[in-house]
């Protein structure tokens, strides 16, 4: 994970999870597998106590508790069972991630928070393929077609000295969102509609 990266994780940490230091919460990493050397997420998440840490990826390996079988149906993490969603440098990797961002939003709690980074730039990386890159106003409504609220969606526009010019190749992309309280009849439909088609 490269340092622009963590230091994005890290920035969503501090703003909207600080208060919950003292709470039981869960939190799900999306694409979590360390594939490179500079490690994971899991550091900024897993020194709290109370804090419950599960990384998920397709193929089992380091750093990965749940092995999902299908990248948009993820049958073995139930509705509404995570406080918080994490992912980042994947979303880029999956070939349908509006249908990906349908199951965050499934396996989010009401209230809960997500937090996803992406390149918006860089060189292709296949893993095993590389299909996109996002903007802030992408990510925005992403969030909004799985009915989450965006809070927060930037871009990391210019190179920083803070990075070399590898990590500054990327331009990372973060999304901030809440699923809203009180949803989960609506999820129900949707989800069955989602599976519905998927038959079709």
């Amino acid at each position: 994970m490269h340092t622009s990266s963590m230091d994005k994780m890290r920035a969503f940490r501090d703003k909207y999870l600080a208060a919950k230091r003292d709470q039981e919460i869960s939190i799900l990493d999306i694409g979590s597998q360390e594939v490179h050397i500079n490690g994971s997420y899991k550091p900024l998440f897993s020194d709290e106590p109370k804090w419950k840490y599960q990384g998920c990826d397709m193929v089992a390996g380091n750093n990965v508790d749940i092995v999902l079988t299908d990248p948009y149906n993820w049958s073995q993490i139930p509705s509404n069972s995570a406080d918080v969603v994490i992912s980042g440098q994947a979303f880029e990797h999956i070939e349908y991630f509006w249908i990906t961002m349908m199951e965050v939003a499934r396996v989010l709690k009401p209230g809960g928070y997500v937090c996803i980074i992406a390149p918006s730039s860089g060189y292709e990386h296949r893993y095993p393929v590389d299909c996109w890159r996002f903007y802030p106003d992408g990510f925005s409504a992403l969030a909004r077609y799985a009915r989450l609220n965006p809070l927060e969606s930037y871009t990391q526009w210019e190179d920083s000295p803070l990075y070399d010019d590898h990590t500054n190749c990327w331009h990372d992309s973060a999304l901030i969102a809440q699923k809203p309280a009180g949803s989960t009849i609506r999820d129900s439909l949707r989800r069955f509609l989602i599976q519905l088609s998927r038959k079709l």
